[in-house]
């Protein structure tokens, strides 16, 4: 027998095990509650960008200016969480002295720290640059979306240096055998009052044009219209230089080279309408101004020719509401022809949307918004004249399709529609590019308008004439329809990758890409770089990186059964100089960066004072974060510690008394 105190004992110890599990039966909650200590972190963006290093003082920024940034760095690390980047067009994870960035964009910058840092404690961003910019948004309105203070340090120099440049040469990429087109050229020259040049336009190595300048001011700036003639076929180089005068700052933007490519080839164009309009004589009239195009107009119901006989087919309203047109589209589809879908009130946008042209349009009422143009910055495949895009801003609206646009990725709009002041963001001219066709979307009609109103402003429809003319242009170029090609750019910048894309197709004319595809490029010395293309869904895909600046040519070849076939070509890369054409520091974006955000802009003998200024900020502190959170009781392992040890507590007092 037990005595009764081991009794009552043993029953509180069955009591609270049972009570235990029971208990646990109800699933309870315990409340947990922690803190976590996060020190401020301080962010050091450091310039790369050439025109650093352009300055008179480049060394010091490449010896002493960069110890005395790493010695601040470590100094704010004893007491900040410090994160340091690098950047020129984009931004780079560790710091970087060389200053050999070719291009610069700060607004890129502060994207990234917005993406990166988020609903995080930062205490201030340190921006260590010259302030010039030369790609991307004004960084001043970008900055904003960050509201935290910047401290900015002031590299560069703001003098201005005696320097001659070749600023900008506005050109036709596309031109035609036989054309004569012009060349725009701006030549700046400072602090060169007084004295003379000659500019010099080569075309390959032969000299086309000369014109002796002389600078009669200190700020000289002089634009040379330069007009010649396509003779020659395929890609073709000029060289624009200005000899250079005694105590240039650089020769490095003396010279540019641009590459033009030459078209061998008359197009015809087919314009078909559902019904006759304006904008189809508009058009007819602009096209027919320019000799390589031979332009034929008919109603949809009456065309009965082929299709294949045409370069590039003008679908103006088409498909229509009232109007059958699927025999024209059925004959279209057999091809790989370029299009260009011109939508208005007619237009059947449901019937539209199943072309798989690059862009949906979803509509519950087809209704009609007056959409004004505003051309894109971002649009890449063609270039129009700044006196183009002036008179854009003054044409009338079109009357576009009201509903939510929806284009594919390999899409890039010309124009967007521009609703009262607001530029949204749905295309009012768009292109797309497929590896079979190139297409070409007019999301809008009334284009005669665009003519009137060009003709009452300027007495001549030389803009509307260039976008009509640019537009067909670009889409006309004809397409390889061999078994294999190879399509690339053939001028790439030294800082951009080499990239290709390839076809294969077999004797069906079917995409296919089960054989491998290799691909050797050459340089002038004859030494062979060997690649392979990936595969992609259907086609192939290579990046060989970057290259030095030179010509190249390559050879891809590939076997196809019994068959081996070729194809050869040549790129050139040329320099980047983009960061010669403005070396005068911009001080004052730094400093108002750094006002309108509540820091200061030092220079680099002034870095000593930034720790100061970082340590007597109230509003950069540790944050204290308390977090809350429930967890099942059961799931805490002390809980099961607890319950075995009341079952074995019962268990050995049971057996040390003889108890089973």
């Amino acid at each position: 027998m037990y005595s009764p105190l081991l009794q009552k004992s043993m029953a509180v110890l069955r009591f609270l095990t049972v009570f235990l599990l029971a208990f646990l039966l109800l699933s309870p909650l315990i409340k947990i509650v922690t803190q976590n200590n996060e020190k401020p972190v301080i962010v050091v963006v450091q310039d790369n960008s050439q025109s650093i290093a352009v300055a008179k003082d480049s060394l010091f920024y490449k010896t002493e200016y960069r110890k005395k940034l790493e010695s601040l760095i470590s100094t704010l690390e004893k007491k900040y969480e410090v994160k340091t980047f690098s950047f020129d067009d984009k931004m780079h994870e560790e710091l970087n002295f060389a200053f050999n960035g070719k291009q610069t964009d700060i607004s890129n910058v502060f994207d990234e720290l917005i993406t990166r840092y988020t609903n995080r404690n930062i205490g201030a961003i340190i921006l260590a640059s010259d302030g010039i910019y030369n790609k991307g948004s004004n960084p001043l309105y970008v900055a904003d979306k960050i509201k935290v203070p910047f401290y900015t340090i002031a590299l560069g120099d703001t003098s201005v240096h005696k320097d001659l440049l070749i600023q900008k040469v506005n050109f036709n990429r596309i031109t035609y055998l036989g054309n004569t087109f012009p060349l725009e050229i701006l030549v700046n020259a400072n602090k060169a009052k007084g004295l003379s040049s000659k500019l010099i336009v080569k075309h390959g190595e032969k000299e086309i044009f000369n014109k002796t300048i002389n600078f009669s001011s200190d700020e000289y700036i002089e634009t040379v219209n330069v007009v010649t003639e396509a003779k020659e076929s395929g890609l073709q180089r000029y060289t624009i230089s200005i000899t250079p005068v005694s105590g240039e700052l650089t020769l490095s933007n003396n010279r540019k080279d641009i590459f033009i490519e030459v078209l061998d080839a008359r197009q015809k164009i087919l314009i078909l309408a559902a019904y006759p309009h304006p904008d189809v004589s508009a058009i007819k009239q602009s096209l027919e101004n320019n000799k390589n195009y031979e332009v034929e107009v008919s109603l949809a119901n009456d065309f009965n020719k082929t299709i294949t006989d045409y370069n590039l087919v003008i679908l103006h309203q088409l498909p229509a509401i009232t109007v059958n047109s699927s025999r024209i589209f059925n004959a279209i589809q057999k091809t790989n022809l370029p299009l260009l879908y011109i939508l208005g009130a007619q237009s059947n946008i449901t019937q539209f949307n199943t072309l798989q042209s690059g862009l949906n349009i979803v509509v519950k009422n087809q209704n009609y918004n007056d959409a004004l143009p505003s051309v894109s910055n971002e649009f890449s495949y063609f270039t129009v004249s700044d006196e183009c895009r002036k008179m854009l801003n003054n044409f009338p609206p079109l009357s576009s399709p009201f509903g939510n646009y929806q284009q594919v990725t390999s899409a890039e709009p010309f124009i967007m529609q521009k609703i009262g002041n607001i530029v949204s963001n749905q295309p009012l001219i768009l292109f797309n590019q497929s590896l079979n066709n190139k297409t070409g979307i007019i999301t809008g009609e009334g284009l005669w308008k665009w003519k009137l109103a060009n003709y009452a402003q300027r007495n001549n429809t030389e803009a509307f004439d260039e976008i009509i003319c640019k537009t067909v242009q670009y889409l006309s170029v004809k397409v390889d329809k061999g078994l294999f090609r190879v399509i690339g750019n053939h001028v790439f910048n030294e800082n951009q990758a080499i990239e290709f894309d390839a076809e294969l197709y077999n004797d069906s004319y079917e995409l296919v890409n089960d054989a491998d595809l290799n691909l050797i490029i050459t340089n002038k010395e004859g030494k062979k770089f060997p690649y392979q293309f990936s595969k992609t869904s259907n086609a192939y895909h290579l990046n060989a990186g970057s290259f030095p600046v030179g010509d190249y040519k390559y050879q891809s070849t590939v076997k196809q059964k019994s068959k081996t076939l070729t194809q050869n070509g040549s790129f050139t890369v040329v320099a980047e100089d983009i960061e010669f054409v403005n070396t005068v520091a911009n001080h004052q974006l730094l400093y108002n960066i750094a006002k309108k955000h509540g820091g200061e802009m030092l220079y680099p003998n002034e870095l000593d004072k930034l720790t100061d200024l970082l340590n007597n900020r109230e509003d950069i502190k540790v944050v204290k974060y308390t977090q809350k959170r429930f967890n099942d009781l059961v799931n805490l392992y002390w809980i099961l510690i607890l319950i075995i040890a009341l079952l074995t507590s019962e268990w050995f007092l049971r057996k040390r008394n003889g108890g089973y």
